[in-house]
């Protein structure tokens, strides 16, 4: 019978008869475990805007957070939840894409608990016309940094427009450079928050230069406004994709990889 030789035992025994020193093994590094996926409540509903598709819109965004794997997104048609503190503290950013003038103000409770929760060291995007919701609700606006007031912001024809990256240097627009939208472009917002303003575009319709994506702190909190997404072809476009999907996990985490 043929004995196989033991590579360890000789192994020893070499390092034994010439004094050499036993080799160190390290224990295998084991893998960094994934970061946890950004936990998104998305709150949409009926928009009273008849060109607005909003089922569609809300169900283009949520895909288009998800393809990162980054994102784990619940889509809620009912604004109701935000009188649920409890039910807001699972998640890391509330994605604000409602607009409906027939919904009222929340309560005093419900606004407590949105402005709590941004304050508090989460995050809040605002989209499109949604900023446009509570104008019985000052803070609303504040909250968003700018607002869509009716019969005074407005936008011309939708088309194509030159976008330009009026931040370069901040994390959700750092590398990006200027592309073309097919969209609205939205024009004369209101309000008079400090704002870091990451991208723009200038509007033939005011004839001046308007800002489509901003961001500002709130408390402890982060704020991401795009006016982008009339309709699912506007978020077809792989810039407006990039800048929506770093701007979500900005306002969730306060940072992008």
């Amino acid at each position: 019978m043929i004995t196989r030789p033991n590579f360890r035992t000789i192994a020893v025994g070499l390092v034994a008869a010439f004094g050499l020193s036993a080799p160190t093994v390290f224990p295998a590094r084991a893998a960094e475990p994934a970061p946890a996926r950004v936990r998104v409540l998305l709150i949409t509903g009926d928009d009273v805007a008849p060109a607005h598709d909003w089922p569609s819109v809300s169900a283009a965004t949520r895909e288009l957070l998800q393809e990162t794997g980054r994102f784990e997104v619940r889509v809620c048609e009912d604004a109701g939840i935000l009188n649920s503190a409890a039910s807001l503290q699972r998640y890391d950013v509330i994605y604000f894409a409602l607009y409906n003038a027939r919904t009222p103000a929340p309560d005093e409770a419900a606004r407590e608990n949105l402005l709590r929760f941004v304050r508090g060291g989460k995050g809040f995007v605002v989209a499109h016309l949604a900023s446009a919701s509570y104008k019985e609700w000052p803070e609303f606006g504040q909250l968003c940094g700018r607002y869509w007031v009716m019969g005074t912001s407005g936008h011309g024809p939708r088309g194509r427009f030159q976008v330009r990256v009026a931040d370069t240097t901040h994390p959700v627009t750092r590398g990006m450079s200027g592309f073309e939208a097919d969209d609205e472009l939205y024009a004369k917002l209101q309000g008079d928050a400090p704002v870091r303003v990451l991208l723009e575009a200038d509007s033939d319709w005011s004839q001046r230069t308007e800002p489509l994506a901003l961001v500002r702190e709130y408390g402890q909190g982060r704020v991401f406004h795009h006016t982008f997404g009339h309709d699912v072809k506007a978020l077809q476009n792989p810039a407006v994709r990039r800048v929506i999907q770093r701007g979500t996990e900005w306002a969730a985490r306060g940072q992008v990889p």
